[in-house]
């Protein structure tokens, strides 16, 4: 029985903090979420696999927008179970400009309660995440890549539009 499933409780909930975690980039350094908080919002999105059809289409969607993303205070982050090494060539073959953390075991896809389908294949889930660490919105859906990333970018304007108002 996998111990990280079982850990996972109840999913992550817009308005909830977003838990922390440290996790390998694709050049080998680390990365921890809350070095993020009171500088960026994030988009966190977990995919199911490097090199995929979906999960390319949705990558190179980032990286094609991903100045928009840094136009709105935004890092992207992308996780999957892949190793570093996979990632390393998934950057490079796609010239992606964003994150990519490894996730081996699944603990943080466990934590944030990522679900699978027919309880084997690795979901899709972008989570907006404001500069104060507050998971603001939510997006699930394993057969719409793209969306992900329009939905993002929709999410942070609105987002934008807080900010100038306080």
């Amino acid at each position: 029985m996998n111990v990280n499933l079982i850990m996972s409780g109840e999913a992550i909930k817009v308005g909830d903090k977003a838990p922390d975690f440290e996790l390998t980039r694709q050049d080998g350094g680390f990365f921890r979420l809350q070095d993020m908080r009171g500088e960026k919002n994030v988009v966190l999105y977990f995919y199911p696999k490097d090199s995929t059809t979906g999960c390319t289409k949705q990558a190179c969607e980032f990286r094609n927008q991903y100045e928009v993303f840094k136009e709105y205070g935004a890092e992207v982050v992308g996780i999957s179970s892949d190793s570093v090494e996979s990632h390393k060539r998934f950057e490079r073959v796609h010239h992606l400009p964003f994150v990519l953390l490894s996730d081996e075991g699944g603990r943080i896809r466990s934590m944030y309660g990522v679900p699978r389908r027919l309880g084997i294949l690795p979901g899709r889930v972008t989570y907006i995440i404001d500069k104060k660490g507050i998971v603001r919105y939510i997006f699930n859906s394993l057969s719409k890549p793209l969306e992900h990333v329009k939905t993002a970018i929709d999410v942070l304007v609105e987002l934008n539009k807080e900010y100038q108002h306080v």
